[in-house]
């Protein structure tokens, strides 16, 4: 406002300079009174930008020229002065609409700055929280990059025990091939044994039978001796007799009885041989269950890496 009031007083200073210089003539002052019009219009279009609110600039405006006509009144009619009077207000007036069209343009325009600035705001926002989405894709995809490393580890690692439990699986089935082999052969010796006791006990009957015999026919040769004492020389010689054949069967007894002991021993060492066989053929039983069920426990284990492998894979596609 300083700066128009400041233009406006060089232009009121300037006006008198101008007057002095006017020749009394309708020519002359007609051009005079136009190039004044044409600085007023220039002043308002000046000062228009700048200060929206100009009603009482131009007032003082029209009165500086009022002033300066005034001056010029010995050589202009007053008809011809109120008709430039009331050119000015005229001029004044559409330059007021048109300030004010120019100030609703700048609220207008200052409004859709506004607007322009929330724009700019909200995209700031967007970009702000695109770049916090992206850091946390990014975090999302180093963590499942990690998780992808951990489960190709372990996927390494329960390949690695996958085949150290087959090579135990083979050696064992190779143990118990040979065991199942140990087994039959125990097996057979213990029929062997079976058979060979089965046969001793059949021949220990026979000699028991004889034995029995023998006796009684020893009983019959006591009660005839007391009877008949002549025939005690043939008695005492079938007596003699018997004893040698008793002395024999004794013999043969012991023998047998030596063979019982020698078949019970290899008949306790086939059953303690069996025993064995039998409880190597649990420990087996048991040691195959425990490798099924670690192979299965590995599966599932190789089931839920793949399972989480798929799963990473799933998130970084969707991502």
């Amino acid at each position: 406002m300083v700066n128009a009031e400041h233009r406006a007083a060089r232009l009121g200073a300037a006006l008198p300079a101008r007057d002095s210089e006017i020749v009394p003539s309708q020519l002359s002052i007609d051009k005079s009174l136009k190039k004044l019009n044409n600085d007023v219009i220039g002043l308002c279009c000046i000062v228009i930008a700048p200060h929206l609110n100009f009603k009482e600039f131009l007032k003082q405006c029209i009165a500086q020229c009022v002033t300066s006509i005034d001056t010029m009144a010995g050589a202009i009619s007053l008809e011809s002065v109120k008709r430039k009077i009331k050119s000015l207000q005229d001029q004044a007036e559409v330059a007021e609409d048109r300030a004010e069209r120019l100030k609703q343009e700048l609220g207008l325009q200052k409004k859709a700055r506004e607007e322009a600035e929330s724009d700019v705001a909200s995209l700031n926002r967007r970009i702000q929280l695109v770049e916090e989405e992206l850091d946390r894709a990014q975090e999302r995809l180093a963590t499942a990059l990690t998780k992808l490393e951990e489960a190709e580890k372990a996927a390494d690692e329960s390949e690695r025990g996958m085949k150290v439990i087959e090579n135990r699986a083979m050696k064992d089935e190779e143990k118990m091939e040979l065991q199942e082999i140990q087994l039959k052969e125990a097996k057979h010796i213990a029929e062997e044994a079976d058979r060979k006791y089965e046969e001793v006990a059949r021949k220990l009957v026979i000699i028991e039978s004889d034995l029995e015999r023998t006796e009684e026919r020893a009983e019959l040769s006591e009660g005839k001796c007391s009877e008949l004492e002549e025939e005690l020389k043939t008695v005492t010689n079938n007596l003699k007799s018997l004893e040698a054949q008793a002395e024999k069967y004794s013999q043969k007894e012991d023998k047998y009885e030596e063979e019982i002991k020698v078949l019970t021993d290899k008949l306790k060492e086939a059953e303690t041989r069996a025993e064995f066989a039998e409880r190597s053929v649990a420990k087996l039983e048991k040691t195959i269950d425990d490798l099924e069920d670690e192979l299965y426990a590995q599966k599932l284990k190789y089931k839920a890496i793949s399972e989480e492998l798929d799963h990473a894979l799933n998130d970084m596609t969707s991502m």
